[in-house]
C-alpha cells in the first residue's frame, strides 16, 4: 500500500532514519518498575547510532498536529478571522501535512502553468497581464505528465515535481512563484512554513520577501492604472496574511533593517488600493514591533544574568570553612518545587528561540554578513542560550555536590538531585533531567566512591537507563513520545508540558540536513527534505506554546540562574579537596590545579 503521510517512505537514502524493527520495545522503568543496570562508565561517550527508535507506542499517521489548527481561508476584508491571534500571538499553530489541503493538489498548486485567459469574476479575472505571463513562461504547459512510480503516482509539472499530490521537488523560481498569492490562490499554510522555514539555506530572507512582494505586484500590472489598482485590491488581502504568517513564524527575520524597510514600503503601497488592508499591516507591524522589543529586553535580562554567574565562588577554603554558606537545599528542600522552578526557566528560554535558528545553524555564511541591523546579533543567539543554560545547570548540580566538606552532606545533596531529577521526567521536563544527569556523571563527581557508597542508588540507575545513549537514546525516545501522546489528550495544563532534550534534537536536525541531499542532480530543490525538517521544527513549536501552570518562586529562580558555579579545573580541585588523590597520577594533577589556579588568583 502506498504510504499513509507524505513522509512516510520517502528517506529510504538518509540512513540515519530508517525503521529498525529488530529491537525489542522498551517500557518506562516507571511504569513497570524493572530496569536493567546499565554500565556506568564513560555512559555519553557511545556512538550516535543511525537506528531509529520502535516506539512502543502507537503512532498517529499525521504528521502535524490537525486538530490544533483551524482551516486557511481567504476572504476580502475579513481580518477579524485572518489575523486572530492567542494569546501568544508569534507562536501559530504548527503547519499541516500538505496531504490534508486540496491545494496541494497538483493540478491546482501549480495554478500557473494554465493559461492565463481563464475565467474569473469582476474586472480583476477578466485575464492575465503581460507580465504574469512572462513570469511564468518557463513553466507555461497545457499539463503534467504523469507516470506510474512504485506505489503511487508522480507528476511533473513544468518545474515541479509531484509524488501522490504531495510536492517532492522544484527549481527554487518554481518554489518563489508558488509562494506568491493571487486573486484566486493563496499557498497552502504547510507549504508557506516549510518554504520560509528552509528557504534560507538557499537564499536570504531579505532576498526571498523582495521577490515575493514584486511578484505579487508585478502580476497585477495591465498598462490600465485603474484596473492596476482593482486588481491589486483584490489580492492585497492574501498579501498581507502571508505577510502576517511570516511575521508571527519567523519575527526575528525583521530584525534586519531592510527586511522592516521592505515592509514598510508594501504598507504604503497596500495603502493606495486598500484601506482594510492598510489597518491590517498596521496592526500586524505593531505586533511584530512589541514581539522584536520582547526579544530584546530578554536578551538584555540573559546577558545581565549570565553577568552576575560569571562572577567566581570565593576560594575553596574559605567556602568550605564557613558554615553560613547557602546551598541548593537551603533555598529549596522540596526536590517537587525545585523542578517546577526548572521547568519555568526551560520553558521561558524555549519561547524566544526562533524556528529558523535551528536551520540557520547550518545555513550558508551571509555574504552581507557585516551589513548592521539583521547580523548586529547572532542569528542563532537564542538558542546558542539554551544550550548555555543546560551547560550551566550540569555545573551547578556539579557544583552543589563538591562544596560540603562531610561525604554524608555530599550524599544527601546527590540524593536531593536524584529526586529532582526523578519529579523533572515525570513533570516532562527531559532537558532538566538530562542536565541533572549529565552533571553527576562529570568525571569529578564520579570519583567520589566514598561519597557514592553512601547514596541509594535503585533511582539514579532508573534514571540512567531511561536516558542511556545506546540504540540512538532508545529508552528516551520512548519516553518522549509517550509524552507527546499524553500532552495532545491533555486534561491539564501541566499533562501538556513537553520539555525534549534540545541536544539531541538539535543533532537529529543535524544529521537530517547532512544525510540527505539539499539539491538534486536535475539542480531541483529537495523538498522532501524540507517536508521532514518542517516536521521535526513544528513539533517544536507546539511545546514552545506551552504556558507553565507552577507558581513563579523568584528566590529559587535566582538562585539558579544567578548562583556562581565552579569551572571544570574548580571542579577537580574540589573533588580532590573532598575525597584525596587515590595514585600518582591523581596526586601530580591535584598539585597542577592549585598552581594555575593559585597563579590564575593573583593575576585577578
Amino acid at each position: 500500500m502506498p504510504p499513509t503521510t507524505p513522509y512516510a517512505g520517502k528517506f529510504g537514502s538518509c540512513s540515519l532514519y530508517s525503521n529498525n524493527n529488530n529491537n525489542p520495545q522498551p517500557h518506562s522503568p516507571y511504569r513497570n518498575g524493572t530496569a536493567s543496570k546499565p554500565a556506568k562508565e564513560n555512559i555519553y561517550n557511545s556512538a550516535y547510532s543511525g537506528s531509529e527508535n520502535p516506539y512502543d507506542i502507537p503512532q498517529p499517521h499525521g504528521c502535524y498536529r490537525s486538530s490544533s489548527v483551524t482551516s486557511v481561508k481567504a476572504k476580502e476584508h475579513q481580518y477579524n478571522s485572518h489575523y486572530a491571534v492567542s494569546e501568544n500571538p508569534y507562536s501559530p499553530p504548527p503547519p499541516r501535512s500538505p496531504r490534508q489541503h486540496s491545494s496541494s493538489c497538483p493540478g491546482r498548486a501549480y495554478r500557473h502553468t494554465t493559461t492565463s485567459t481563464s475565467s474569473g469574476s469582476g474586472s480583476g479575472g477578466s485575464g492575465g497581464s503581460s507580465s504574469e505571463q512572462s513570469c511564468r513562461n518557463n513553466n507555461n504547459v497545457a499539463a503534467g505528465k504523469a507516470r506510474l512510480h512504485g506505489h503511487g503516482i508522480t507528476a511533473s509539472y513544468g518545474e515541479m515535481c509531484y509524488h501522490d499530490n504531495s510536492l517532492v521537488s522544484a527549481s527554487l523560481e518554481a518554489l518563489i512563484q508558488h509562494l506568491v498569492p493571487t486573486v484566486d490562490y493563496y499557498p497552502d499554510r504547510s507549504y508557506v512554513f516549510t518554504f520560509l522555514l528552509s528557504s534560507r539555506l538557499f537564499l536570504h530572507p531579505y532576498e526571498l520577501m523582495t521577490r515575493v512582494c514584486h511578484l505579487c505586484v508585478e502580476q497585477q500590472r495591465s498598462g490600465d492604472a485603474l484596473l492596476d489598482k482593482i486588481r491589486f485590491r483584490e489580492v492585497a488581502p492574501k498579501l498581507v496574511q502571508l505577510l502576517t504568517e511570516w511575521t508571527e513564524t519567523f519575527p526575528y527575520d525583521f530584525r534586519d533593517e531592510r527586511m522592516m524597510r521592505c515592509l514598510k514600503d508594501m504598507t504604503h503601497h497596500v495603502a493606495r488600493g486598500d484601506e482594510y488592508s492598510w489597518r491590517a499591516m498596521q496592526q500586524m507591524t505593531q505586533r511584530l514591533i512589541k514581539r522584536l522589543s520582547a526579544l530584546g529586553q530578554y536578551e538584555e535580562a540573559v546577558a545581565a544574568l549570565n553577568a552576575v554567574a560569571l562572577e567566581r565562588p570565593a576560594s575553596l577554603k574559605s567556602k568550605q570553612a564557613s558554615g553560613q554558606k547557602s546551598d541548593v537545599m537551603s533555598v529549596c528542600d522540596d526536590p517537587f518545587i525545585l523542578a517546577q522552578q526548572l521547568t519555568h526557566i526551560e520553558l521561558d528560554r524555549l519561547s524566544f528561540i526562533g524556528p529558523e535558528e535551528f536551520i540557520q545553524t547550518f545555513a550558508m555564511k551571509d555574504p552581507l554578513e557585516n551589513h548592521k541591523g539583521f547580523f548586529r546579533k547572532r542569528k542563532t543567539s537564542n538558542l546558542e542560550a539554551y544550550v548555555n543554560w543546560f551547560n550551566r545547570l550540569s555545573y551547578l548540580v556539579a557544583t552543589e555536590i563538591c562544596m560540603p566538606v562531610k561525604k554524608k552532606h555530599r550524599a544527601r545533596i546527590i540524593e536531593f538531585f536524584i529526586d529532582v531529577a526523578q519529579e523533572c521526567f515525570n513533570i516532562g521536563n527531559f532537558n532538566s533531567l538530562m542536565a541533572i544527569i549529565t552533571g553527576m556523571n562529570m568525571s569529578p563527581i564520579a570519583r567520589l566512591k566514598k561519597t557514592w557508597g553512601k547514596v541509594n542508588m535503585d533511582k539514579f540507575e532508573i534514571l540512567e537507563h531511561q536516558m542511556d545513549p545506546s540504540s540512538n537514546f532508545t529508552n528516551y525516545r520512548t519516553a518522549l513520545r509517550g509524552a507527546t501522546q499524553r500532552s495532545e489528550t491533555a486534561h491539564s495544563s501541566q499533562e501538556k508540558i513537553v520539555i525534549p532534550f534540545f541536544s539531541l534534537l538539535i543533532k537529529d536536525i543535524y544529521f537530517l540536513n547532512e544525510g540527505c541531499a539539499s539539491r538534486l542532480t536535475n539542480g531541483h530543490i529537495n523538498f522532501e527534505k524540507l517536508w521532514e525538517l518542517a516536521k521535526q521544527v513544528s513539533e517544536f513549536l507546539v511545546w514552545r506554546q506551552v504556558v507553565c501552570p507552577f507558581d513563579r518562586d523568584r528566590r529559587i529562580l535566582q538562585y539558579l540562574v544567578t548562583t556562581p558555579v565552579f569551572s571544570e579545573d574548580e571542579l577537580h580541585l574540589a573533588s580532590y579537596e573532598s575525597e584525596g588523590p587515590e595514585n600518582h597520577m591523581e596526586k601530580d594533577s591535584r598539585r597542577s590545579l592549585r598552581s594555575s589556579l593559585s597563579h590564575r588568583e593573583n593575576r585577578s
